[in-house]
């Protein structure tokens, strides 16, 4: 719930006065800044120090700090033309990716990493011309696949590997001119690709569709992995002693990780470890590039440690307790400076406070979080209507009405007769009706693949995505061929066979 990553907002830097793009919109409390103005020397996050007041609540005393103390717009870093762009770094001529560095004109992507005109795709590392792909690795030219590695040329194929020229395959490793997981000649092959006429949406829909259910015919691994020892989860490779984790690697002794590497005895971590890695954490979201004993934190990362119950503290920062938007500060408790003594003997009684008021080895709670709950990537994971999240206690942000107008351009059925003057124009999305746009970046890559102009807006495409990944529930399962006990995120009612590694492993062709 503290983690917003795609959701983004045009509004003035409060420092600047200069229009931004910001992942705060207009109406939160507390000033936001961009980003250079917040990196720069020109304001001082201890100017908002005081007193901590041992008769009320510490969440309650930090969040009236965190609306005084300026949020950073976003997280960028060393890009450039990305403006509408979130935790990305070290990229070029991007549009709408999140959660991404070192790519180059990529669009409408989560988790994309070294790749390169790749665009509507989730969880890729160095891929090229790829387009609606999921987990897909050392991909060039793939399109609507997953679980793929070193495949190029192909269509719809899943938990392939060195696949070229296929379509509709599953299963297969270093094939070529396969379809629907048969052999055939390259000119038989080139003919039954011509006879789908992929180019309509319509067609590439029923494409799609017809994929899914082919694939539930065959055995699936019981988890996305390798290299794992004695570890559960799933999305993991080169982990040892990992529990509960997923999407993580190079990990030890961790349980309840996700999205994370380089991540050592720790507990309850979303993002990022980063080569340099994190160790010693607990109840953190985004922390990592050296770091060690974080607790109950936000947004801490570059050498830092010994950090508790604080909020954007970066750069050699450590010894502190209830801090906001710190750069290379120490022994600092509500953004006041102490002496090292008189630094722990306050700690020590703000911990035993915390304890009486049990606010002692939790996680900030949602009353004090910045972000309406669909605003935050929980929403991705567990969908809740207004009432529900409502009702649960977090907070909503009500869509605005300017983003809902009429379409005012007709598509074609085929892309050879879209026009350029559709980048001016405002499309309308058939399934939640927000309003989006189609740059010339991203129409010339449709021509390219003879791909037709998608009928719905980014946000769709990307839950459309995000759905075709297992949800992190594990469960109990035997292996649907020699019995032995799994842990899955395969539910019970799922129609897929599931084996474990080794039955899996002697059916792959």
């Amino acid at each position: 719930m503290w983690r917003n990553e795609r959701t983004l907002y045009r509004r003035k830097c409060d420092g600047t006065g200069k229009e931004i793009i910001s992942v705060y919109s207009a109406d939160k409390p507390f000033p936001v800044y961009e980003n250079e103005y917040w990196y720069s020397d020109k304001w001082d996050a201890l100017d908002h120090g005081r007193d901590f007041d041992f008769s009320r609540p510490f969440f309650e005393q930090f969040s009236e700090l965190m609306n005084v103390v300026p949020q950073l717009a976003r997280s960028a870093v060393q890009n450039l033309n990305c403006d509408f762009t979130n935790q990305v770094g070290w990229c070029k001529n991007c549009y709408l990716i999140f959660e991404a560095d070192f790519n180059e004109n990529c669009y409408y992507s989560n988790n994309i990493y070294e790749s390169r005109f790749t665009m509507d795709s989730l969880m890729v590392v160095n891929c090229e011309l790829c387009h609606e792909c999921v987990d897909c690795y050392d991909c060039y030219n793939l399109k609507f696949s997953q679980n793929c590695k070193n495949c190029s040329d192909s269509w719809f194929l899943k938990s392939c590997i060195g696949c070229h020229n296929c379509y509709g395959c599953i299963n297969l490793r270093n094939k070529e001119y396969y379809f629907l997981n048969e052999k055939y000649s390259k000119d038989e092959y080139e003919k039954k690709i011509a006879a789908l006429n992929l180019s309509t949406t319509e067609q590439l829909e029923k494409a799609r569709l017809n994929f899914l259910e082919y694939c539930k015919k065959f055995p699936h691994k019981y988890m996305e992995g390798n290299q794992n020892e004695d570890c559960t989860g799933n999305y993991m490779s080169n982990n040892q002693r990992c529990y509960d984790c997923f999407d993580i690697n190079n990990c030890q002794d961790c349980r309840y990780i996700f999205n994370s590497r380089y991540m050592k005895d720790c507990c309850d971590v979303t993002v990022f470890g980063s080569r340099e890695g994190a160790e010693l954490c607990y109840e953190v979201h985004e922390t990592g590039a050296a770091t060690r004993n974080i607790i109950g934190s936000d947004q801490i990362w570059s050498d830092c440690y010994d950090i508790f119950y604080s909020k954007l503290c970066l750069f050699n920062s450590h010894h502190l307790f209830g801090c906001a938007g710190l750069k290379k500060q120490s022994y600092c408790i509500f953004n006041k400076k102490y002496s090292p003594e008189k630094y722990e003997e306050l700690k020590n009684k703000i911990v035993d406070h915390m304890k009486k008021t049990g606010e002692w080895g939790e996680f900030f709670p949602a009353t004090i979080c910045p972000y309406g709950y669909n605003e935050t990537v929980a929403n991705d994971w567990f969908p809740l209507t207004k009432k529900e999240a409502k009702d649960k206690g977090y907070k909503w942000k009500d869509a605005d009405p300017r983003e809902y107008k009429p379409q005012t351009y007709k598509i074609p059925v085929k892309i050879e007769e879209v026009s350029d003057a559709i980048v001016d124009e405002i499309l309308a999305c058939g399934e939640c009706g927000k309003n989006y746009k189609v740059i010339m970046e991203e129409l010339k890559l449709y021509r390219r693949h003879k791909l037709p102009i998608p009928q719905k807006c980014p946000d769709c495409r990307h839950k459309t995505r995000f759905n075709l990944r297992n949800k992190r529930n594990l469960c109990q399962r035997n292996c649907r061929k020699c019995n032995a006990e799994i842990i899955t995120t395969f539910t019970p009612d799922r129609q897929e066979p599931v084996y474990c590694e080794k039955c899996y492993l002697q059916t792959v062709n």
